[in-house]
């Protein structure tokens, strides 16, 4: 299988800790990360030619995966600044 791009980890390398202990610990954190993943994946499938869709769909999807950055990079920096 191959690697999809923009996972989480890659997204975040610095913060693999931080991303296991909010996806262990913070249920909507594990929510979004989750999203995140059917989100990134449905894209990579498109970008990949696996799966057909517009482009007003693969546009609606990397909005949507975007907007999920943005909030599990808040959760993280977050978390990073209690420690």
């Amino acid at each position: 299988m191959s690697h999809t791009p923009h996972e989480l980890a890659d997204e975040f390398p610095q913060d693999h800790e931080v991303l296991h202990k909010l996806k262990t610990g913070n249920a909507h954190f594990a929510k979004l990360a989750d999203e995140y993943h059917e989100v990134n994946r449905e894209i990579h499938r498109i970008e990949s030619e696996v799966e057909a869709a517009s482009d007003e769909r693969l546009e609606t999807l990397k909005k949507q995966r975007l907007a999920l950055v943005d909030q599990v990079g808040a959760m993280v920096s977050a978390e990073k600044a209690k420690a």
